[in-house]
C-alpha cells in the first residue's frame, strides 16, 4: 500500500489558501462596486485602478494555487505514489502567498507594471517562474517516478507545463504597443481560453470518474475529443483580441471564425458532463461534488461559451470592446469554468482529506444555489449596464462619466446580486472550516497489481 498523507496535506493547504483569497477577492468587488455607484469613499487609499488590479490578479492567484492543490492530489493518486519531496513542496506553496501578497502591496503603492491583467511588477515575475518551475518539478518527478501513467494525469501535467511556457512571452519587452499587446494576449487569452482548458479537462476527467462510476477508458477517450475541440478553437480565437490593435487584416477573419467556434467546444464540454453524470454505474454520496462537477460543464457553455460569442463577431464586437458587456462575459465565464471547478475539487477532497462525511449538510446545499444564482444575476446586470453603455456612449455620443452616472442604478442591482453570492461562498468557507484539517491517518492506494481507484 502507498501512503498518499503528504499530498493530502500539501492539497488541503493550497485549498485553504484558495479560500482565503477568494473572499479577499470578493471584498475588493466590492470596493469598485460601490465606486461605480458613485460612493469611492476609500479611494485616498485604494484608488480605483489600485482596487481593479488586485480584483483580477488575486482571481489568477487563488486560480493557480486551486489548480496547484488538485494537482497536489490528483498526481499522486493517478500515479500511485505520494508527493515527490514534500519539504521543497511546502516551500513553493509558501513563496506562492509570499508572492501574493508583496504583489497586493505594491498595488497599493503604486508600484506595478502598467499592462492590463499582467500588473505585478518585473521583479515578481522571475520569483513567478521560478516558484511556478519548482512546482513542475515536484508533480513531473512524482508523475516519473509513479507507479502508473494516466491519461488524465498527463492531461493535467501538459496543461501546467503549457501555462507555464506561455506564462513567459508577457516578460518581453516591447517598446511598440502594438508588439506588446500582441504577445501580451499569448498570456491572457492562451491561458483561460488555451491551456487552462486542459487543465479543466483532466480535472473534470479525474472528477467524473470518482464520482460517476464510469470506466475509465469511456471518459478519458471523451477528454481528448472535447479538449482538443476546445483547445485548437481557443488557440485561434485569440485573433478576436487582435481586431483593433494593429495586427494584420486576415486576424479579423480568423478570429471572427474560430470564436464562432468556441461555443461548441463549451457545448460539447457540457453536453459530456451531463451525459456522464447520468450514466453513472454507482450512486456516490457526495452529491455537492457532482453538482459542482456538472455545473462547470454546463455554466462554462454559458458564460464562456454563448456569451462569448454574444459580443466577440467582429460586428458586435466593435461596439463592444471595452465596456462592460465584456464584464458580462468575464465574470460568468471564469465562474462556470475555473472558479466552480476548484470549488467541485475541494468539494470532492475535503471528506477523502479529513475522513468526515458532511454530504448532506444544509451549508453544502445552500453554498452551490446561493452562489451560482448571485452570480447569474450578477451576469444580467452587467449585461443591462454594458447594453445601455454600449447605446449611451458608443451610439448616442454621450460624454463617459455622464454615462457612468446613468448606470449608478444597475450598479445597485449588482452589488444585490453579489450580496447573494458571496453569502453562498461565505456558507461554503463556513463549510471548509467545519471539515476541518486533514486527519493524521495515512491515506492509502492500492499497490501494483490490485484494482485502480475509479476502474
Amino acid at each position: 500500500m502507498t501512503s498518499l498523507k503528504h499530498s493530502r496535506q500539501l492539497a488541503w493547504a493550497f485549498f485553504a489558501a484558495c479560500m482565503g483569497l477568494f473572499f479577499l477577492q470578493i471584498c475588493y468587488g466590492f470596493i469598485m462596486g460601490f465606486a461605480h455607484m458613485g460612493y469611492d469613499v476609500l479611494h485616498d487609499f485604494i484608488p480605483f485602478n489600485a482596487a481593479r488590479a488586485t480584483h483580477t490578479n488575486l482571481l489568477v492567484v487563488w486560480l493557480l494555487a486551486g489548480f496547484m492543490g488538485s494537482a497536489y492530489y490528483i498526481i499522486p493518486e493517478e500515479s500511485g505514489r505520494d508527493i515527490w519531496m514534500p519539504k521543497l513542496a511546502w516551500v513553493q506553496w509558501g513563496s506562492l502567498l509570499l508572492v501574493g501578497v508583496i504583489a497586493i502591496l505594491g498595488f497599493h503603492m503604486n508600484w506595478w507594471e502598467g499592462r492590463k491583467f499582467l500588473e505585478i511588477p518585473r521583479p515578481l515575475d522571475y520569483l513567478v517562474v521560478v516558484n511556478v518551475l519548482t512546482f513542475l518539478l515536484i508533480i513531473g518527478m512524482t508523475l516519473w517516478n509513479g507507479k502508473r501513467f494516466t491519461t488524465t494525469a498527463v492531461t493535467l501535467m501538459v496543461g501546467l507545463t503549457a501555462a507555464a511556457l506561455l506564462y513567459l512571452p508577457g516578460m518581453i519587452y516591447f517598446e511598440n504597443l502594438a508588439m506588446d499587446s500582441y504577445f501580451r494576449w499569448w498570456v491572457v487569452h492562451l491561458w483561460v481560453e488555451g491551456v487552462w482548458e486542459l487543465i479543466m479537462g483532466a480535472i473534470l476527467a479525474f472528477l467524473l470518474i470518482k464520482l460517476t462510476g464510469v470506466d475509465r477508458e469511456v471518459i478519458e477517450k471523451w477528454l481528448y475529443v472535447i479538449v482538443g475541440l476546445t483547445f485548437l478553437s481557443g488557440i485561434l480565437g485569440t485573433g478576436h483580441h487582435y481586431y483593433w490593435m494593429g495586427a494584420p487584416e486576415y486576424w479579423l477573419m480568423v478570429g471572427g471564425i474560430f470564436s464562432a467556434l468556441e461555443p461548441l467546444a463549451f457545448l460539447g464540454m457540457a453536453l459530456y458532463t451531463v451525459t456522464i453524470s447520468r450514466k453513472g454505474q454507482r450512486q456516490h454520496p457526495n452529491k455537492t461534488a457532482l453538482k459542482w462537477s456538472v455545473g462547470t460543464g454546463i455554466m462554462s457553455f454559458v458564460g464562456a461559451g454563448l456569451l462569448g460569442f454574444a459580443h466577440t463577431l467582429p460586428g458586435v464586437n466593435i461596439w463592444t470592446h471595452g465596456t462592460l458587456v465584456t464584464a458580462m462575459h468575464g465574470h460568468l465565464a471564469f465562474w462556470g469554468a475555473y472558479a466552480m471547478l476548484v470549488l467541485a475539487m475541494i468539494s470532492y477532497t475535503l471528506p477523502e482529506m479529513t475522513g468526515r462525511k458532511f454530504f448532506d449538510h444544509w451549508r453544502s446545499e445552500w453554498a452551490f444555489w446561493l452562489a451560482n444564482i448571485g452570480m447569474v444575476f450578477m451576469t444580467g446586470a452587467f449585461a443591462v449596464a454594458g447594453v445601455a453603455q454600449v447605446y449611451l456612449e458608443r451610439l448616442g455620443g454621450m460624454d463617459f462619466m455622464l454615462v457612468q452616472e446613468e448606470l449608478h442604478v444597475h450598479f445597485f442591482m449588482l452589488v444585490m446580486a453579489a450580496c447573494l453570492f458571496t453569502l453562498g461562498i461565505l456558507l461554503f468557507i463556513w463549510d471548509f472550516i467545519s471539515y476541518g484539517l486533514p486527519v493524521e491517518s495515512e491515506s492509502v492506494l492500492p499497490a501494483p497489481g490490485e484494482p485502480v481507484p475509479g476502474k
